[in-house]
């Protein structure tokens, strides 16, 4: 029987499906982010930011837009420690060079590599399918694309289930999907297809489009029935944190979301930022919220909390 390959993943996301399919003994090395399954935080992380993580929100964008407007990288790849490894596999992606390591921050670490050089395998999930389609390349990647089927067959089938019975609950909310709180950014990628699936109608971003920046009144105006909050990169705990320029947006209390105590913070870091197993997770905790009635997985408390908000006390 071949011997496993040894892999480092640059991508949380990677991390996990490379774990889903079997292969965590594997896994040599992990990028920063790279925080599940538990265990794999004892591997070496070959990565850092070049941001303050703990900046408030709008501190961090204009340090995200600083960095690329000088053609610098958003993160470094340590290049020694990633070469001590010997990696035969890389998996990093190309979709995002905001949410982690690009090819070209990777292409400077391993450009003194003469010979030996490992494997690459770039995902770039922009919509569901393309999560799909990535975890097939890792389990090719990996010398086991019957694991993949198996594991793409076992996730659809969960969706499937959520959505079928999502589909008979009657009205549709309609859903805000805030992905950034200052400035204000919507979900887009495969945010659109999870909320459909949930029962809910998306009302800002595109499925398959990149996250879109949107405007107050925009938001205002469409006066949606459920807000949710769900930053890139935030649990639940520094999400709520952050909320203090949403609160004091002028209107905000008068949203019919606020108004029926149907804002919710979501653990946006370990799920719906992270295109990869535990989107079916995400699709049940977003079926919750919708449906309550219907549907009880247990996420909440950990996936997501109501926000307890002044308009909805009053």
């Amino acid at each position: 029987m071949p011997t496993a390959p040894r892999v480092v993943s640059l991508l949380a996301s990677a991390t996990e499906i490379v774990c889903a399919l079997g292969f965590r003994d594997a896994l040599v090395g992990r990028s920063h982010e790279c925080d599940f399954p538990l265990d794999v935080h004892g591997l070496p992380a070959v990565t850092e930011t070049m941001i303050r993580h703990a900046a408030p929100s709008g501190a961090i964008d204009r340090e995200v837009k600083g960095l690329i407007e000088q053609g610098l990288s958003v993160y470094k790849v340590d290049a020694g420690a990633l070469k001590a490894l010997a990696p035969d596999l890389i998996v990093t992606q190309t979709q995002c060079e905001v949410c982690a390591v690009s090819p070209k921050d990777l292409d400077a670490a391993l450009c003194a590599w003469t010979s030996g050089r490992p494997a690459i395998v770039s995902l770039e999930p922009n919509a569901l399918a393309d999560v799909w389609t990535d975890i097939r390349h890792v389990a090719v990647a990996l010398g086991a694309p019957e694991r993949g089927e198996a594991l793409i067959a076992e996730l659809a089938a969960r969706m499937a289930a959520v959505a079928g019975l999502a589909a008979i609950q009657g009205a549709k909310p309609r859903i805000a999907c805030i992905e950034w709180i200052e400035p204000l950014m919507a979900a887009g990628n495969w945010m659109p297809e999870l909320v459909e699936m949930a029962g809910g109608r998306n009302l800002f971003g595109e499925a398959g489009l990149h996250s879109p920046w949107l405007a107050w009144e925009h938001l205002a105006a469409s006066d949606p029935e459920i807000v949710l909050v769900l930053p890139c990169g935030f649990d639940i705990a520094r999400t709520r944190a952050e909320m203090g320029p949403l609160l004091g947006r002028p209107g905000w209390n008068g949203l019919k979301a606020v108004r029926e105590g149907r804002v919710y913070l979501l653990d946006g870091n370990q799920y719906f930022n992270r295109p990869g197993p535990r989107l079916a997770d995400s699709l049940e905790i977003l079926a919750e919220i919708f449906h309550p009635r219907a549907f009880a997985f247990g996420h909440e408390g950990a996936g997501w909390v109501r926000l307890e908000t002044r308009a909805h006390r009053a």
